[in-house]
């Protein structure tokens, strides 16, 4: 097997991502039938901070959503969330299932507030049922697909916010296309020949999911079925472009002080012109792309971290996975251990950070189960 290749060479990582396979997130209008239901797995608990920046950002001042006496006054218990804030904690953990794969927003209707002055502090949890499926003739690449969705009171199973949402969904196999050009694209480059001065294996294999298995079955098909000259690595498909909140604000949340994330006068003279985001929430971002990929269980550590090039506002942030090894040395039935190279990459497929990353990822069996 090929085992040693420099992913943070340029050349040598452009040859690689030319033929990863990306792993897609969302759902496609052909995964969405009438009766589905869905219970959205991130959830909220709704808080005065988020509550008023909403409002504070929007300028909606109405001291009810501000203050204690007002809120009385208008027959509230305390400050509740704001009803706009309220609407976007419920719609938010519903795109990753419903939208994430784009697709224009037709509209939505019906919503309605079942409790009025919902309290901060409360644990939301979200759901939603496909209500109808249509195929669109104007455009054969999408087909339209309405759900109705429901925020609720996770201590209490009360309903707190409901609407119906209508989107255009991009079709899998639109009818215009026999669906096999980009399968065909992502064949030719799992199977093309890497140049051999750059040391990369002749085949990149995809996992079949996210649990412990997947990752170990990929491994154990390196060997099986390509002789060795294979390697289990992946890019993923979402993106983050910089902005003042991640290379200014999130620095200052811990503390980071340093001027290259705050002062543009003194960086307009630095090597790199400009801000530039701070190492951790780089290296951060790219972790989120690919744990939106994983099961994780429990982090255990990385290693042999680095930095390669600056990160400044307005660059986009991706990352490419690299699995080295899986292993179930603990013996435990809701885990086991794989390792992983990360490689952090902007627009221009420059790579940005890099490191080795051990993490407890879970097994099918256990995927439902909270660790301890």
């Amino acid at each position: 097997m090929t085992d040693e290749f420099d992913l943070s060479d340029d050349e040598t990582f452009r040859a690689a991502l030319d033929r990863a396979a990306t792993r897609p997130k969302g759902n496609c209008f052909e995964d969405f039938a009438v009766g589905d239901e869905l219970d959205h797995a991130p959830g909220l608990t709704l808080t005065r901070h988020a509550s008023e920046t909403w409002a504070g950002q929007t300028l909606n001042h109405d001291p009810a959503y501000w203050r204690p006496d007002a809120a009385e006054s208008r027959g509230f218990d305390d400050v509740p969330a704001h009803p706009d804030y309220l609407t976007a904690a419920v719609m938010g953990p519903t795109v990753e299932d419903l939208s994430e794969k784009g697709g224009y927003f037709l509209g939505r209707t019906n919503l309605r507030f079942h409790e009025h002055g919902v309290p901060l502090g409360t644990n939301l949890r979200v759901r939603s049922e496909v209500l109808d499926t249509a195929t669109s003739s104007s455009r054969p690449d999408y087909g339209i697909v309405t759900w109705e969705t429901t925020g609720v009171d996770a201590d209490t199973g009360d309903p707190l916010l409901s609407y119906e949402r209508t989107n255009m969904i991009p079709r899998r196999n639109p009818p215009a296309s026999d669906g096999g050009e980009q399968e065909a694209k992502n064949d030719d480059q799992a199977e093309g020949e890497s140049s051999p001065d750059l040391g990369l294996p002749g085949t990149f294999v995809e996992p079949d999911g996210e649990h412990y298995e997947d990752f170990a079955v990929a491994l154990a098909a390196v060997e099986d079925e390509h002789g060795g000259d294979a390697a289990v690595a992946y890019r993923h498909e979402r993106g983050r472009t910089m902005d003042a909140v991640t290379v200014s604000q999130l620095p200052l949340m811990t503390l980071n002080t340093a001027k290259q994330h705050h002062d543009a006068n003194v960086m307009a003279d630095s090597p790199s012109g400009d801000l530039v985001a701070y190492g951790d929430v780089t290296r951060s971002t790219a972790l989120g792309h690919a744990r939106s990929d994983e099961a994780t269980w429990r982090e255990v550590g990385f290693d042999d971290e680095r930095f390669h090039a600056f990160v400044t506002p307005g660059d986009t942030v991706y990352c490419f996975t690299r699995v080295r090894d899986a292993r179930d040395d603990d013996g435990d039935d809701r885990y086991g251990t794989v390792e992983f190279e990360h490689v952090a990459f902007d627009q221009d497929d420059e790579p940005v950070y890099s490191g080795t990353r051990t993490a407890r990822i879970r097994k099918r069996t256990a995927s439902q189960q909270t660790p301890n």
